[in-house]
């Protein structure tokens, strides 16, 4: 991973962990992809379905997060999607 991609990670790990929908989003399409992170779909699941919660709903981000959520689910398993749907459930904002 190059540094500067290393440095926009690190920056949306801390924006999306405060909360910000943008930035859960775009962290759930680098984990659902693998890029420049192993592909996980657990964390995909879980930052693409906070995105969905915080966007405006039928907003087009809105519409793009649960477009690209409901495409991770499909490849997950179903103790993949279990394990995502606990981590969504007991996530809290970082202060």
């Amino acid at each position: 991973m190059a540094k500067d991609d290393a440095e926009a990670l690190k920056w949306y790990r801390l924006s999306a962990g405060q909360g910000d929908p943008g930035a859960q989003f775009n962290l759930g399409v680098i984990y659902a992809n693998g890029q420049g992170v192993a592909r996980d779909y657990v964390q995909a699941y879980l930052w693409l379905s906070l995105a969905v919660a915080r966007f405006p709903r039928f907003s087009p981000d809105s519409d793009a997060a649960t477009k690209n959520r409901d495409a991770v689910a499909a490849a997950m398993t179903p103790a993949q999607l279990a394990e995502a749907q606990k981590l969504v459930g007991a996530w809290k904002p970082a202060p």
